[in-house]
């Protein structure tokens, strides 16, 4: 039975690391043009779905899409988790046409007398399972349990949403375990070759919705969520790419924004080769933090080195050796350097796996890479039976339907420079990784979001410091880009993604002081 940590590992993975892999959600602010944009108003609803009635039922185990594991564990009070589905259009141009089913939890308010509303979360991905992420993460939200039910929900695409499926099992082994950072001609034919093959399963087999996975639609679908489940203001809690979705929803609908949280905060200024770039910078920003921490224990650090570079150096000698000769992983399954970068990438989500990173980085010196593959395991959402979640699949799809970029294989080799500049290990990865997008069927609509909401309520928004994956500008730019009065910027000096899970008392009472109570916090609030 895994350990309460290694579910832990594994919910974190699957709601915040799919973006290493592709290039972030981005879309052009403004404009609401592009395929699968649905009605020329934005703000449409249709009526008819409005008043449709969920039947929840108790929640069975997640399926092998939505990241697989037991049924959802009673909340204190022994309060079950349940379930349903709520139906909404395929696309909103035609709200009469095509449907989707949209699978939903929820664990009903403690306190009913007191109750506000619904509390609706995405923990962002993009592809993260919210059926299975809210669950996972409960516990840290309990206080909130008090007023509010906790709702989450998989987004189009993703899970059990009319999940987005690209390519068998045994093709993600493969497809998963390429060399992501060519150094020839031949290994550059290799990875173009991997990535055409790749978009075109996701267009064979999820052809019907590819157009329709975006951002925008995402946050019509909320919009029709708040309603039909009764509430007359959506309050809602956005983690990573969550904060993204919730900036396009408040400009969107900015009337219909009741209270709403932003933690671990996307920079919604930013293109997909910036935002790409800053990843790059915040990762390596992490493991310089966890090179001095090894640093600063003296001999109890098992790594080589008597210096926060020395180590450092040693990580990209050991990436650099992996590259030439894959050693032993899991099974006959070898852990090669795409692999292992994907996996240090993974522990650096959270300075609680910093432990797992020593002894996995130790291990691999010793020629055992099976800790750093099951990290990148994590990352990918595949099970230790070797069965893969949706989450990148509907991360790709997400992502190349909002970015309009499409790098060529010349334009990417011209960037890496200064990739390599921001950051000596995860340069070349987070480079090559521009491409993502570069043989996808369906065009992208945009390069940045439009996430200016006049006249929304305030909507808090959480930077943290050290914070690898959203690096911590993005919550200035997002507090400035929604708008004076309505992003009130606050800070967490510390590590891992996102602030409000690190149990920090006074994001805590920050956070609950407005969610719970309406008391607004302070612009430029500081927790250490």
């Amino acid at each position: 039975m895994p350990t309460s940590s290694a579910r832990r590992a594994a919910a974190l993975a699957a709601v915040t690391a799919a973006a290493l892999l592709a290039v972030s959600a981005c879309s052009d602010s403004g404009s609401d043009g592009g395929r699968g944009s649905g009605s020329s108003d934005p703000t449409a609803r249709p009526k008819n779905l409005a008043t449709q009635k969920l039947d929840w039922k108790t929640c069975a185990a997640p399926s092998v899409e939505q990241g697989g594991g037991p049924s959802p564990s009673p909340l204190p009070g022994k309060v079950s988790w349940q379930c349903s589905f709520m139906t909404v259009p395929l696309d909103y141009a035609k709200p009469d046409g095509d449907t989707v089913k949209l699978a939903l939890i929820r664990a009903k308010a403690a306190d009913t007398s007191h109750r506000i509303g619904s509390l609706v979360f995405n923990f962002g991905g993009p592809g993260g399972s919210g059926v299975t992420g809210l669950p996972s993460f409960a516990k840290d939200y309990e206080k909130l349990r008090a007023r509010y039910d906790l709702v989450s929900f998989d987004p189009r695409g993703v899970g059990d949403s009319d999940g987005v499926r690209c390519e068998s099992d045994k093709q993600l082994d493969a497809y998963y375990a390429q060399d992501a950072t060519p150094d020839d001609a031949a290994e550059e034919k290799s990875l173009t070759e991997g990535l055409a093959s790749f978009a075109a399963g996701c267009e064979r087999d999820s052809g019907r919705e590819l157009p329709y996975v975006g951002t925008t639609n995402a946050a019509r679908d909320m919009e029709l969520m708040r309603q039909v489940l009764g509430d007359k203001k959506l309050y809602y809690f956005g983690i990573s790419y969550g904060t993204e979705l919730g900036g396009v929803y408040a400009h969107l609908y900015p009337k219909s924004v009741g209270r709403a949280v932003f933690d671990g905060v996307v920079d919604p200024t930013q293109d997909s080769e910036q935002s790409s770039l800053g990843q790059a910078k915040g990762f390596q920003l992490a493991l310089d933090n966890f090179a001095k921490d090894c640093v600063s224990r003296g001999d109890a650090c098992t790594l080589p080195g008597s210096t926060p570079k020395q180590i450092e150096g040693f990580i990209s000698s050991l990436l650099a050796r992996l590259d030439k000769q894959p050693i032993a992983g899991i099974g006959n399954r070898k852990l090669t350097q795409t692999q292992a970068t994907n996996g240090v990438a993974q522990a650096l989500y959270s300075k609680e796996y910093w432990p797992l990173l020593e002894q996995g980085l130790d291990e691999a010196d010793g020629g055992n890479g099976g800790l750093l593959l099951a990290l990148s395991d994590a990352m990918n959402g595949r099970d230790q039976q070797g069965r893969y979640s949706n989450i990148q699949a509907a991360n790709a799809a997400i992502n190349c339907v909002d970015s309009k970029e499409r790098y060529t294989l010349a334009q990417t080799k011209a960037k890496l420079p200064e990739f390599r500049k921001a950051s000596p290990v995860f340069g070349d990865f987070l480079g090559w990784g521009v491409m993502s997008c570069s043989e996808w069927p369906v065009p992208g609509t945009w390069k940045h979001p439009d996430v200016s909401a006049p006249g929304s309520a305030p909507i808090v928004v959480v930077g943290n410091t050290g914070d690898p994956a959203t690096p911590y500008a993005g919550a200035k730019a997002m507090a400035d880009a929604l708008g004076k009065g309505v992003g009130v910027e606050i800070t967490y000096e510390g590590q891992g993604h996102g602030a409000y899970d690190s149990g920090d008392a006074c994001i805590q009472k920050a956070v609950n002081g407005y969610l719970l109570n309406g008391t607004v916090p302070k612009a430029g609030t500081v927790c250490k």
